[in-house]
């Protein structure tokens, strides 16, 4: 059986999370707290680098989230959720990419306001104005369809789809994104999307833990 460890509040854990849900594939899932367990040697021994997630298959230890999700696509193709038209594709991988390069590390500064931290209120603007130009491409790259380059959803989904909806409740306005916005809703409305979101107690308790990284 697959194996995921899984912390419920990374982003980077719940794409995958999702992903293995909506292929409605059988798998354990196994927390890994960040307080210290990801640095002890029995989980240093599946990823060297200490980052989660890390999904087992029968032995096969994978890390990198975006390339787990390419594994599960490849060995398990139904339903699809990469399209096979070339621009279609092309549209899936670049919200990949740009949610995992520019929106993740250029929004990280609003990520303590979540957890009711004071931020710097530059960085913030900052966060706010990148947040904003990667809003409006996404935007753009939506067209009548529900899902980005597709009928049906596709990887770009739980990869974008676990950072854009939390944006609005961190001062990041969709109100000039109307197809984002309505992309959100559908989104969140989803049983995988609901059962995979942090509960307030779990981001609580990760309060101190993000305190103690900022201190370094």
């Amino acid at each position: 059986m697959l194996k995921l460890y899984n912390s419920a509040i990374s982003p980077n854990s719940r794409r995958v999370w999702i992903t293995l849900l909506e292929k409605k594939l059988e798998f354990e899932l196994v927390e890994v707290k960040l307080d210290g367990e990801q640095f002890k040697p029995e989980f240093l021994a599946l990823n060297p680098f200490h980052h989660i997630p890390v999904l087992v298959d029968d032995g096969f230890n994978l890390v990198e989230s975006l390339a787990i999700l390419d594994y599960l696509e490849a060995k398990y193709p139904t339903p699809a959720m990469l399209p096979k038209d070339a621009k279609d594709l092309a549209i899936v991988r670049m919200v990949e990419l740009i949610t995992v390069n520019e929106l993740l590390p250029g929004t990280t500064p609003l990520f303590p306001v979540m957890l009711g931290l004071p931020g710097d209120p530059e960085k913030i603007d900052q966060a706010k104005q990148k947040a904003s130009t990667v809003l409006k491409l996404f935007e753009n790259l939506l067209d009548d369809r529900p899902y980005f380059g597709s009928e049906n959803l596709t990887l770009a989904e739980p990869v974008a789809g676990t950072i854009v909806p939390l944006l609005a409740g961190l001062g990041v306005s969709l109100s000039d994104c109307p197809k984002l916005s309505a992309w959100c809703d559908r989104l969140t409305a989803r049983p995988t999307w609901q059962t995979t979101q942090p509960t307030p107690e779990i981001i609580q308790a990760f309060k101190p833990i993000f305190q103690a990284r900022m201190a370094r």
